[in-house]
């Protein structure tokens, strides 16, 4: 089963600096069918504003994964981390026991970001946080793992939960596979380009909830930026 969820339904929260789209609930948007999937619980499409951002504010137990779109966010927590996360590149943050963090746009123009929380296999553990480039070549035609909790995925971030994240570019015309191993629950945004999945089309930034589907079979009909969530049921 695969459930296009088109962006112009998703939520929406628009704080003038912080324009947020959310495919599942959070903050003031309550969707009681989307609040999660699988150990899914959080995608945000965020767009910040130039010299805006979150100030230090804390979590706990949860994976959070933020692919950068375009521009850079800057980061900063309790632990004494800084790092600047350019596009098309991917940081990690396991809240474990308790973590506060800011985040800035710091860039002469907007910064977009997909940020996705999912549920730790394990609640506590010490926090930790990390970040690295992916270059878009070495994912063209085929799904890369950008942050994993999945034994073999040596070159993902790490996250502590049975699930991956993944990233892909498509050349129009071109199609990439994904083969979910048992019972597993999928979630398909482009961030740009059209594309079609197993006979649905998707437009940039539709979300596609998936389920029950072992093979997934992405066709691009534009130059596409995929990301991909792979997680168990929560």
């Amino acid at each position: 089963m695969i459930e296009r969820r088109p962006f112009e339904d998703l939520g929406e929260a628009d704080h003038g600096w912080l324009v947020a789209k959310h495919h599942f609930s959070f903050a003031d948007y309550h969707a009681s069918q989307r609040m999660h999937w699988g150990a899914l619980r959080v995608w945000n499409d965020d767009a910040i504003q130039p010299n805006t951002g979150f100030p230090a504010h804390p979590h706990a137990d949860m994976e959070i994964i933020t692919y950068v779109r375009e521009g850079a966010i800057t980061h900063q927590d309790s632990l004494g981390n800084k790092g600047r996360t350019e596009a098309g590149d991917v940081q990690v943050m396991s809240a474990g026991t308790g973590i506060r963090h800011s985040e800035y746009n710091l860039e002469p123009g907007i910064t977009r970001i997909f940020q996705i929380w999912i549920i730790p296999d394990q609640q506590g553990g010490r926090p930790a946080w990390g970040a690295k480039p992916f270059p878009k070549q070495d994912r063209s035609g085929q799904f890369v793992a950008l942050a994993s909790g999945i034994e073999g995925d040596a070159d993902a971030l790490p996250i502590r939960t049975n699930a991956r994240v993944l990233g892909a570019t498509l050349k129009a015309g071109e199609t990439a596979e994904y083969r979910f191993s048992g019972d597993r629950y999928g979630y398909l945004v482009p961030a740009t380009g059209h594309v079609e999945v197993n006979g649905i089309e998707l437009n940039a930034r539709d979300g596609a909830a998936i389920s029950d589907e072992p093979l997934i079979r992405v066709t691009a009909h534009e130059d596409a930026e995929l990301v991909l969530v792979d997680t168990a049921g929560s």
